[in-house]
């Protein structure tokens, strides 16, 4: 492969050298992983990220590209096209189908590859599969990634993928491992803005609790909407509580299967914005707003500790946090429960096949 300014040989095996030298006021370049780097999701993330959308318009970013080594060739087209986008912020590309050149020196890791689940795969089989790929992945962050890597894991079941690579990497403190549930929240707030009628950004703290699946809880009780200039809570403005409580909910814990049945393939775009959403919001912090993550639980809101549970928080300084205090009605109690339920049973069979 050749180097983006001039197509010149490389000077590694598989290294592309620095696309643009920043301008000496920028700051040096942070190194980012992808995982799953061919794939969709991935390919409508990369521009995100190095475009400035993620870390800031200012801040150069090494993209380090993950995938097996059947799909490298598909890889080199993607390396090629970002070498298209002619990319400020660019400054250069490691494509490898090996996890320690990947996660090596890494200060963001995007954990997108995972094994889908197929027709007539039990859930058993499909954690087995996944626990194999992200024991290796999380070994290879405990060995050469920096110990203060955000990682973010995109790939489902992501939230019990999360916790296995946590597992694995002992060395890197279980708060930077997360899960993403921003697609989820995201898909909640256009819903609830598009009933309202006004535009999304008027819409904020609604919050997902619990697993990536569709047990998930979307809760709206909290939320609050943008009216006449003030905000108001999202209940009292849309004055329907059983819309709230079945429809919305169930729109939003289908959504993802409603995608694939419109369009015969999985989310990734809509996946793509979250993932980006998501990290921009750990590096750069979140404001006045909440956002739903997947963490691991210290049992806050009486959910199972030692899971990785989607929860209300804030991010300061890269550092996040539960909010804290909010009201459980009766109905959200018994919603926690059964998603809570669900990832204890998760991690109870993704335990035992570690012990395989």
């Amino acid at each position: 492969m050749a180097c983006f300014c001039c197509g010149s040989p490389k000077l590694a095996d598989n290294e592309i050298t620095a696309v643009v030298t920043a301008p000496i006021t920028m700051a040096a370049p942070i190194k980012v992983v992808i995982t799953g780097a061919a794939g969709q999701i991935a390919y409508s993330l990369l521009y995100q990220i190095a475009s400035g959308a993620v870390f800031g318009p200012e801040q150069p970013v090494y993209l380090h590209l993950l995938d097996i080594a059947p799909m490298m060739g598909v890889l080199e087209g993607v390396v090629m096209e970002l070498a298209d986008c002619a990319l400020p912020l660019l400054a250069g590309v490691l494509p490898t189908a090996k996890p320690e050149e990947a996660f090596k020196d890494v200060a963001a890791a995007f954990l997108v590859g995972a094994m889908p689940r197929k027709e007539g795969m039990e859930r058993k089989d499909l954690l087995s599969a996944n626990v194999r790929i992200f024991k290796e992945q999380g070994q290879a962050l405990d060995k050469v990634a920096r110990k203060d890597v955000k990682i973010l894991v995109v790939g489902n079941p992501a939230n019990t993928n999360a916790l296995i690579c946590s597992k694995y990497a002992p060395s890197i403190p279980k708060e930077n491992f997360t899960a993403m549930t921003r697609l989820d929240q995201n898909r909640a707030q256009a819903q609830l803005a598009a009933k309202l009628g006004v535009p999304v950004q008027d819409v904020k703290n609604v919050i997902i609790w619990g697993n990536h699946s569709s047990t998930q809880f979307p809760d709206a009780a909290n939320a609050v909407v943008k009216v006449g200039g003030d905000w108001k809570p999202v209940p009292a403005v849309v004055n329907d509580d059983d819309y709230l409580k079945t429809t919305f909910v169930t729109t939003v814990q289908k959504r993802g299967a409603a995608v694939i049945a419109a369009r015969k393939l999985s989310s990734a775009l809509s996946a793509a914005k979250a993932a980006a959403d998501h990290m921009r919001d750990w590096f750069q912090g979140t404001g006045d707003r909440w956002v739903s993550m997947g963490v691991v639980s210290d049992g806050s809101y009486g959910t199972p500790r030692e899971v990785v549970f989607s929860f209300p928080c804030t991010v300061s300084n890269g550092k996040w946090k539960i909010v804290e205090g909010l009201t459980i009605s009766d109905f959200a109690r018994q919603m926690l429960d059964n998603t809570g339920k669900e990832l204890a049973e998760e991690k109870q069979d993704a335990m035992d096949v570690c012990k395989d």
